[in-house]
């Protein structure tokens, strides 16, 4: 194993998804073994929270077959993030869709923000992280070049309705076009339907993440709730295909 200077990417299928690597400039051992960490970490935290494996420990929670205090303690780390970002986002942020435990809305833009952390401690300071679409954007793409990340019309992937640019940027969007109408109104309990997708960016993907699902469900009200939120900006595709964006998005 060799340093490089012309950086790093690697691929891995975990959490139900796909996770993208793109490490640019030197690749020491360091930022390689801290690659195989932050992978391996990947892993691990699917088999703790994925809602689609009986036997992890949010399955088994959910159905009460254990409690919090005997699951793995990064479950009560998670737990008490989404109380946190129920409370801030008015209750349109929930982990307890249909009665059923499911802090997916959190965990993966959660888990995509460490991995790009691990990176970072490692001496990788100018990275690209992708869990499934959410992206923590580290640094620059090269010297003085900002990142610039397409925005993917919700009716028409291959048509984009912005270029995102930015340096230390989270990057979430949530819509119809990927899963289906899967976010739900929790005034109603019916699936949200006001909008077809919403970006949300700032600084932190775990909350990015949780704002763009709660910003999903608000629909018409996301508009003004996210220009209360310091720090993150938003822009939206509405459900009769119109756009509107926060002043301070970066595009």
């Amino acid at each position: 194993m060799s340093d490089r200077a012309d950086g790093l990417r690697h691929v891995e299928h975990v959490m139900g998804t796909v996770f993208s690597f793109d490490i640019r400039g030197a690749v020491t051992r360091d930022i390689r073994r801290a690659l195989a960490e932050a992978v391996a970490w990947l892993h691990e935290m699917d088999a703790v929270f994925s809602t689609y494996r009986a036997d992890s420990a949010i399955s088994r929670l959910s159905r009460g077959e254990s409690t919090v205090d005997r699951c793995p303690e990064v479950v009560a780390q998670v737990l008490e993030l989404c109380a946190e970002a129920t409370r801030v986002t008015g209750g349109f942020f929930t982990v307890t869709p249909g009665g059923r435990l499911d802090p997916s809305g959190l965990v993966k833009g959660w888990a995509v923000e460490h991995a790009s952390r691990i990176l970072y401690e490692s001496g990788a300071h100018d990275t690209y992280v992708n869990g499934g679409g959410d992206l923590q954007l580290r640094g620059e793409a090269s010297p003085g070049v900002p990142w610039r990340i397409g925005i993917a019309h919700p009716l028409s992937r291959d048509r984009l309705i912005a270029v995102v640019d930015g340096r230390d940027l989270a990057v979430a969007t949530s819509g119809t076009a990927e899963r289906g109408a899967h976010v739900v109104d929790p005034r109603t309990g019916l699936p949200a339907s006001g909008l077809l997708s919403i970006t949300v960016t700032g600084r932190s993907l775990t909350r990015a993440d949780v704002f763009a699902t709660a910003a999903f469900a608000m629909g018409d009200g996301a508009r003004s709730w996210i220009a209360s939120q310091d720090g993150y900006e938003a822009m939206a595709v509405t459900a009769d295909g119109r756009t509107w964006q926060s002043d301070g998005f970066p595009c």
